[in-house]
């Protein structure tokens, strides 16, 4: 029992610590980045600079959400499963809640007031992206030859439409790296890290990982429930370079279907900036939209199902990570991969982010407000989201 004490209190210590941050954590992955430093390296000293900085490049080596991959992993660290699973839980539940509501609450707004806020979300929307598209592309694609493979993935997306066009051109880009990104990898922060997971469980982990991605799509059809899980599923399997690329993904799989229409997907997607927390919380929000089920059967589950594939990964490769890292054609490959990610983003950006959104020229101009606010003057994500939405009640409408 004295064993024990320790334990319960270090869980409910995680899991208020992330609860601050998953009420208070504007700004999207990289912001998300920074406050987990300064709160578990400066102000707790659960691990030291260098274990942090191998913490990260891990996550962000790895598809899947990379803040929410590394809460949970510092979760892990503090207090073992328990203590992942309430990192997550306490830093996801406000922004997935809010979501939610507004899924549910968006069905019913009407009137010029309500209708120029979505109209403005919409347009948000394409600010937002470009200036993911812009970001990424500076950082992923510095030189012609990843620019090339970024380029190519766009080719890839707009001629094999779907999931399918996605997958093909991560994997064409990671191969691509392969062969032409060897003299761009860097070495990666050399300190080991030790987190409890041993290899059995992490094969396991790995083990679930590929048998639920092969598993789903043959039971997809037999159920609404099944078709949703794999969908979700599939989407946060295949999210390479942050919270955002997860938009085409999941736009193949939700609005390409019929599922969604392409107004409620752009409106939940704009208000997901305005909010604390993971980005890829708007799975909640689709999930309560979704045909064939429960509003919050629909959202639990495509919530989970977006979020289980990287953290089975992220278990499944600590046990390895150490060794793999040191291995200069993983970075090469997903140097490739990363360079794919920013084209299949900017494919986005034009269809149906930018098609759906800007209608005329007022359009284009709260946009172009939009981006130079994030870009020039660095306002923060949820600042310009309630600054265009409310802009749109302006707008001459559609």
């Amino acid at each position: 029992m004295a064993d024990q004490e320790p334990v319960r209190g270090r869980i409910g210590e995680v899991f208020w610590a992330f609860l601050a941050l998953g009420l208070t954590s504007f700004g999207g992955p990289v912001a998300h980045l920074g406050y987990f430093r300064t709160a578990f390296v400066e102000r707790r000293q659960w691990l030291t600079e260098s274990a942090y900085a191998d913490l990260v490049a891990l996550c962000q080596f790895l598809p899947g959400p990379a803040s929410s991959q590394v809460g949970f992993a510092l979760g892990l660290m503090r207090a073992g499963p328990w203590g992942a699973a309430m990192a997550w839980l306490a830093f996801t539940l406000p922004s997935a809640i809010v979501l939610v509501l507004f899924a549910f609450g968006a069905a019913v707004l009407d009137g010029p007031i309500a209708s120029g806020i979505v109209h403005g979300l919409k347009v948000v929307a394409v600010a937002i992206v470009a200036h993911a598209v812009w970001g990424m592309a500076r950082n992923l694609c510095p030189e012609k030859t990843r620019a090339g493979i970024a380029l190519a993935a766009v080719f890839t997306v707009v001629l094999v439409s779907g999931p399918l066009g996605q997958v093909s051109a991560i994997v064409l880009g990671g191969l691509a790296g392969l062969a032409l990104c060897r003299d761009s990898a860097v070495a990666t922060p050399s300190e080991s890290l030790h987190l409890p997971v041993t290899r059995k469980a992490g094969m396991v982990a790995l083990g679930l990982f590929g048998g639920l991605l092969i598993v789903l799509p043959l039971l997809a059809g037999m159920a609404a429930w099944l078709d949703i899980a794999d969908a979700f599923y599939r989407s946060g399997a295949l999210v390479f370079g942050g919270g955002h690329v997860v938009l085409p993904l999941l736009e193949a799989e939700v609005v390409q279907t019929g599922w969604v229409t392409s107004d409620a997907f752009l409106t939940g997607y704009g208000a997901a900036q305005a909010i604390p927390g993971p980005l890829f919380t708007f799975a909640a929000y689709l999930g309560a939209l979704l045909p064939g089920i429960n509003g919050l059967l629909g959202a639990l589950l495509a919530l989970l199902a977006i979020f289980i594939p990287g953290f089975l990964l992220l278990v499944g490769v600590l046990p390895f990570w150490n060794q793999f890292r040191q291995w200069g054609s993983a970075q090469a490959l997903m140097r490739g991969a990363n360079a794919a990610v920013v084209g299949i983003l900017g494919a986005a950006l034009y269809q149906p982010v930018w098609t759906s959104a800007i209608i005329g020229p007022y359009e284009f101009v709260l946009a172009l407000t939009g981006f130079l606010l994030l870009t020039v003057w660095k306002l923060p994500a949820w600042m310009v989201v309630a600054i265009v939405a409310f802009a749109g009640i302006f707008l001459p409408t559609p």
